[in-house]
């Protein structure tokens, strides 16, 4: 492990160069659990053997399970041995795992807080860690208030206006789970911490492939210029699961493909895709931006809805070899549930770059695969020269960028075929990061965990940003529980969705993209 990161490792590409991880104390809420092991503890082993965490660092894993700290090691080491994008080298296991510990505590005790902050004046001067502290809470949203509200209690937050030694929390999604919810989490996050001080966590944003996105937009002269009414026609994002709710069902059954998916992922994908462009890469310039962005979606009416939004569940079919079961029959989901895997819209940005573009988003359960793309599709070349033919017009101009899996960007361009006649054909020019670069990308957890550690809130989401996207969303809610439907139209597990998501984009002249 090295003190300093290289500035060659592609973690620090793109980020303001003075900021670096400094030396703290990282304390897991919920140390014990999914996404500690999953997630988590492998993303900071990974940082680890790439040499970016300071040599002064701690992990605390704060839960109710009994656990000792070899335990916790244990528990820590099963999880890179599965999880890890790279092996567990067992010399660099022996350095990482000192630096593990483990406080068992209940989060609603006043005197488990006491208890952790005995235990980090204990553990922190072993490392010469100065009180720098990071808290994660990787715990359900209902334990929020608990865990923040117990933290301030008990003197475990530092002052806002204080700059060392610093404390940040990074809070998971969802933030809320209406309007109304999200500006009461807010509310409390704010009572005990500065705005500053706290990291709104959506693991999309720390994707490769979504960091690339202003790269390729903003570092490549021959797109700008296009990105905009006058040559867009229309823009599709999709992201598509393969699994149905399997063991998630209790989650989703309070949330819904919209919830889940458009409130928080997409629209913070569709930020970056559509924001206009930064002055600076300082973290608030960017965020300033993409709040811009979130601002011009047109507002839908509850009476609107309707006609720009269409919601599904899965239905039994023969998907990955086997059948599957629909939603309604899935373990842990009421026999007469509506809530949604699947929502498609249709969406307009009213400001003088995009007026009059529409964006079309779809996102669902038991599909035929897993994948995640932002599709822009330009305007259509004249009907003259190489395009006369009305009936069968050439295939339009398309920037594909891959979120996942497949991780890159494609477009696809006319081309003459060999021959005598003149003969237009579609070839695609790709790109793909694994082909291109040969290492396999970092996990968005490892760039994400780097950032809190580094002070750089740009991938973050701010509580205004937080409040638009659910402002804008509140609408199709509302218009949900008016409508009163006890039965939602129904694809078959592994189909790309139901006939009203096609009917939606027919209706404007064009089509789903084939995956």
């Amino acid at each position: 492990m090295t003190e300093n990161p290289a500035d060659s490792n592609p973690l620090m590409t793109g980020r303001n160069q003075s900021l670096f991880p400094q030396a703290c104390t990282i304390v897991i809420f919920g140390g014990a659990g999914d996404l500690s092991r999953r997630k988590l503890i492998p993303a900071l082993y990974n940082l680890a053997l790439d040499g970016l965490l300071p040599t002064q660092f701690a992990v605390i894993g704060f839960a109710i399970d009994e656990m000792s700290d070899d335990a916790f090691r244990d528990f820590a080491r099963e999880g890179i041995e599965r999880f890890s994008r790279r092996e567990l080298s067992e010399e660099d296991w022996l350095d990482f795992a000192e630096h593990l510990f483990y406080q068992q505590g209940e989060f609603s005790e006043a005197s488990a807080y006491a208890t952790l902050r005995m235990r980090l004046d204990e553990i922190e001067p072993r490392f010469g860690i100065s009180g720098n502290r990071l808290y994660y809470l990787a715990i359900p949203p209902s334990l929020i208030d608990t865990c923040v509200f117990g933290l301030r209690d008990a003197g475990l937050v530092a002052p806002p206006d204080q700059d060392l030694p610093f404390t940040r929390l990074v809070v998971e999604k969802p933030i809320g789970r209406d309007l109304p919810s999200a500006l009461a989490v807010n509310q409390s996050l704010q009572s005990c911490f500065a705005e500053h001080q706290l990291y709104r966590i959506d693991h999309y944003l720390g994707k490769e492939t979504v960091q690339n996105i202003l790269a390729m937009r903003f570092g490549n002269s021959i797109f700008e210029p296009l990105w905009n009414s006058k040559y867009i026609d229309h823009v599709q994002i999709t992201v598509a699961e393969a699994e149905g709710v399997g063991t998630r069902a209790g989650y989703f059954e309070t949330a819904g493909a919209l919830r889940d998916m458009v409130q928080n992922h997409i629209l913070q994908l569709l930020s970056l895709v559509a924001m206009e462009p930064p002055w600076s890469m300082r973290a608030d310039v960017i965020r300033d931006r993409r709040l811009d962005l979130l601002q011009c979606l047109r507002p839908l009416r509850i009476d609107e809805v309707e006609r720009h939004v269409v919601r599904a569940q899965y239905s039994s079919g023969f998907f990955h070899g086997k059948n599957a079961p629909g939603y309604r029959r899935e373990n842990g989901v009421a026999a007469d549930s509506t809530t949604e895997t699947f929502v498609a819209l249709r969406l307009f940005i009213d400001n003088w770059r995009w007026a009059g573009v529409p964006i079309y988003i779809r996102t669902g359960k038991a599909m035929p695969k897993r994948v995640s793309e932002v599709a822009v599709q330009f305007k259509a070349v004249p009907h003259m020269l190489f395009n006369t033919d009305t009936d069968h017009p050439l295939e339009p101009n398309v920037l594909a960028l891959r979120i996942q899996p497949d991780e890159g960007l494609s477009l696809r361009i006319g081309s003459k075929l060999p021959g005598p006649k003149v003969k237009i054909y579609p070839v695609k020019m790709d790109f793909r990061y694994g082909s291109t670069f040969g290492d396999q990308s970092p996990e968005a957890y490892e760039r994400l965990l780097l950032d809190v550690m580094a002070g750089d809130a740009t991938l973050f989401m701010r509580d205004d940003a937080v409040e638009a996207s659910w402002n804008w969303i509140q609408p199709i809610l509302d218009a949900w529980e008016a409508s009163g439907e006890r039965w939602l139209p129904e694809y078959p597990a592994g189909s790309w969705g139901p006939i009203e998501a096609d009917r939606l984009i027919d209706a404007d002249g064009c089509a789903w993209r084939q995956l």
